[in-house]
């Protein structure tokens, strides 16, 4: 098939890698988001999937809104068989989801209707999953409600990140869509709608979500950091001012503390939650870089009583 490519982040190039490495496919062009600024400097930066494109000599398509008549119309010149989609981005408007033989196909992070929505992997942390997976489906004009073609499991191990758990699914995905295309191609293939039971909702984690609440059960406030690492990043206040907690483990051992109370030692930093301590392993100053829990304790100089969370 003749394909079109959409996706933006890093998270989408395995895929896009593993369709470019097909030799049953032809990937013609990608769609990706238009460079955004980064860095200090602010400079206009093109996604992981434009360099990836440039770098193989495919067509990039950068619309501000996929709704666009210009690229609607370049869209149907190219005549795509398939559009393959990973995290790109934009929601797509009927005209678009008209032009390709065989519609636009999502590969989603979740195991669909579980976690419909922008933050799959982040909800499935936050909700204690023990499985997930990820699922590539027909997109239609609701939220990630199509037919399903596809899906592979993934199990959430005890101290996955976000991002541990993201990269896994990225390059167990990849193989999934390869493998759907595959399927759609030759006629084996069909999608299933979805079961009615088992939709939950997966939004974007804002800032505030990404707040750690002491008075929590230390497993809660254990998933939180673990959720919202690598962003948003969990975050807490000392002194007035934001800190980030990029990661912890749970001190069952360690007893006697309030929740938000600091424990500091020579070197380890113990902070009570609504059960049991947890331990600061790494943690973010606001305007600094990362640094050993134990040593921003020692930079502050603790005192006896002192609490995260308080304004």
């Amino acid at each position: 098939m003749r394909l079109v490519f959409a996706g933006t982040p890093e998270v989408a190039v395995p895929a896009l890698d593993a369709l470019l490495a097909s030799d049953r496919h032809e990937v013609v062009a990608v769609v990706t988001r238009p460079d955004a600024p980064a860095g200090r400097g602010r400079r206009l930066v093109a996604s992981p999937v434009a360099e990836r494109a440039a770098e193989a000599g495919i067509e990039v398509l950068k619309p501000a809104r996929p709704r666009d008549e210009d690229f609607l119309a370049r869209l149907r010149e190219i005549a795509p068989d398939c559009c393959p989609v990973v995290a790109y981005g934009a929601l797509l408007p009927k005209a678009a989801l008209d032009i390709p033989v065989h519609g636009w196909v999502n590969l989603h992070f979740s195991l669909l209707p579980a976690w419909r929505g922008a933050a799959p992997v982040q909800h499935a942390i936050l909700a204690g999953d023990e499985v997930t997976g990820a699922s590539t489906f027909l997109i239609e004009e609701g939220l990630d409600s199509g037919p399903v073609y596809g899906v592979v499991t993934e199990e959430v191990r005890p101290t996955d990140t976000s991002g541990d758990l993201l990269t896994r699914l990225a390059f167990a995905g990849s193989g999934l869509l390869a493998a759907t295309m595959d399927g759609i191609e030759d006629g084996s293939l069909k999608a299933v709608p979805q079961p009615a039971e088992g939709v939950s909702l997966a939004p974007k984690i804002n800032v505030e979500d990404a707040r750690i609440d002491w008075s929590a059960p230390a497993l809660r406030v254990d998933r939180v950091v673990r959720g919202c690492a690598p962003a948003p990043g969990a975050w807490t206040l000392f002194r007035g001012e934001r800190l980030k907690v990029m990661s912890l483990v749970p001190a069952p051992a360690q007893d006697g503390l309030a929740p938000g109370e600091i424990a500091a030692a020579k070197n380890s930093v113990h902070v009570g939650t609504g059960s049991h301590p947890v331990e600061l392993q790494w943690v973010q100053p606001q305007g600094k870089k990362p640094m050993k829990a134990a040593d921003w304790a020692r930079g502050v100089r603790i005192a006896a009583g002192e609490r995260l969370g308080a304004a």
